[in-house]
């Protein structure tokens, strides 16, 4: 699976609220929340960003609360994957839960400037800086949570494969 789009770099710690300002929690429909994501760090960010762009951001992004909002907010506003140096274990889980790659790789704060064009290989494991020609190795997901960001996230996964698991017990 490959995921090409422009960059957008944030730094360390940050949290939930900067992605989703806790003044939208009422919301439910994503289209909603992806109006108003990164609104706490940019608040531009919902109307300048394109399907298919890439947040690069430095240690312990999603920090904070463990609410599905701001992870939802950032996929339906068209963001293709998250690289950061580290990510908050929850925020984490929940968006590979939703099908949105969020991927861990060392020196991407270094190596990608605010509008690089990026190209990711989620089988490969690289991401490669197209202005610069780098080519970077980031911390390769296994294949099931590949087959379950490229299904749409957990819940599709499991409609698509229930069947085939409870065949198989019988």
């Amino acid at each position: 699976m490959i995921i090409a789009g422009r960059a957008w770099r944030f730094g360390d710690d940050v949290n939930t609220d900067l992605i989703l300002p806790g003044r939208y929690l009422e919301l439910t429909d994503p289209e909603e929340m992806a109006r108003h994501a990164m609104e706490g760090v940019l608040p531009s960010f919902s109307e300048r960003v394109k399907p298919g762009d890439i947040i690069v951001a430095g240690r312990n992004f999603g920090c904070g609360s463990s609410r599905e909002h701001a992870p939802l907010a950032l996929k339906h506003a068209g963001v293709g994957a998250i690289v950061a140096e580290s990510f908050a274990r929850i925020f984490y889980r929940n968006c590979i839960n939703i099908g949105l790659p969020a991927l861990q790789c060392h020196r991407i704060s270094s190596e990608v400037m605010d509008g690089d064009d990026l190209e990711i290989d989620l089988n490969r494991g690289t991401l490669k800086n197209l202005r610069t020609g780098v080519r970077l190795q980031f911390t390769p997901l296994p294949n099931f949570i590949v087959k379950i960001i490229t299904e749409g996230g957990l819940t599709w996964y499991l409609r698509m494969h229930m069947e085939e698991w409870i065949d198989e017990e019988i």
